[in-house]
């Protein structure tokens, strides 16, 4: 789920390659599918204010019993094995749904990053969302394929 439409583009033609490919992989790792969803940017005028607005329509748009992870700067990182790992125990678990969360060019609510899980970021430095879109994709497709036992992930 993320904030924003991905324009026309390379960006956007790479991550629905990336989701494409990780949709093929899923029923492989045992997972029921993926589901992306774009939720509109708020047009309020203030950074805080669009933040919140755009928090409140991700967290309508959730799946009831879905378990948020949300991409933030501020979040922890995590291996791409970890990642497929914990995917892995929540499925185990019988987790109804996991929910990756890119927030818009503002960022994610406090009262968002709080709901979540986890919190995780792609590394100390700032990406596009663009690109960070792309990098999300590729690493749910990544984590299919590490609970495929598939060999695109050599570590």
């Amino acid at each position: 789920m993320a904030v924003g439409r991905l324009k026309p583009g390379p960006e956007r033609e790479l991550a629905a390659r990336y989701v494409d490919r990780a949709k093929a992989a899923a029923r492989s790792a045992r997972l029921a599918g993926f589901d992306t969803r774009e939720i509109e940017e708020s047009a309020a005028r203030r950074p805080e204010d669009r933040r919140l607005a755009e928090a409140r329509a991700i967290l309508a748009a959730l799946p009831a019993g879905a378990l948020v992870m949300a991409l933030d700067e501020r979040g922890g990182s995590m291996s791409s094995a970890a990642f497929a790992a914990e995917i892995g125990r929540q499925r185990d678990a019988g987790a109804p749904c996991l929910a990756l969360v890119v927030g818009g060019p503002d960022g994610l609510d406090p009262s968002l990053r709080d709901q979540a899980r986890w919190t995780l970021a792609f590394g100390a430095m700032t990406w596009p969302h663009q690109l960070a879109r792309v990098m999300a994709a590729e690493q749910l497709y990544r984590a299919m394929t590490i609970l495929a036992g598939h060999p695109y992930h050599r570590a």
